[in-house]
């Protein structure tokens, strides 16, 4: 069973009461993951997503270096609203840095997703907003997937 199909029946039967953020979380031994959600919201379908991250629970995959995982990650992800690709490869803190290739633009705001590789054992996706006219600080938002995509999205990190 790949990731993809061991995590969507657990997020289709996850249900986060009340108001405000919940978080969730799962191992997947078979995989060699840990899963880590904090969400807005979670229903049947889908789920507004604050981030996602991944941690690796096993030895990564013998002769993985960080940039080929990156480079992996940005030819894989196709469930965005955005493609992602490779900004930053920092090999000294170990960590890599892809972006939405061309963010989505709704007057002189920008939309934009952002994965973070911490060496080969932690991917964290998330979503952000930046006002270009106004020239302020980009601010985290939430995104809203279903849990296929979503899965899928994961799956498509951990590979």
């Amino acid at each position: 069973m790949t990731l993809a199909e061991a995590l969507q029946p657990k997020l289709s039967e996850w249900r986060p009461s009340g108001s405000g953020r919940h978080t969730w979380s799962e191992t997947f031994p078979d995989q060699g993951w840990a899963v880590h959600l904090a969400v807005h919201t979670n229903d049947t379908l889908s789920a507004l997503v604050w981030e996602a991250t991944l941690v690796r629970t096993a030895e990564p995959p013998a002769g993985l270096t960080l940039k080929a995982w990156a480079a992996g990650i940005a030819n894989r992800v196709a469930g965005l609203m955005e493609d992602v690709k490779v900004i930053e490869i920092d090999a000294t803190r170990d960590e890599a840095l892809l972006r939405s290739d061309e963010p989505t633009r709704k007057g002189d705001v920008v939309h934009f997703y952002e994965i973070r590789l911490s060496g080969l054992k932690q991917a964290i996706v998330r979503r952000f907003r930046a006002d270009t006219a106004a020239n302020t600080r980009r601010e985290q938002v939430a995104f809203a997937l279903t849990h296929e995509v979503l899965a899928n999205l994961i799956e498509e990190i951990g590979r």
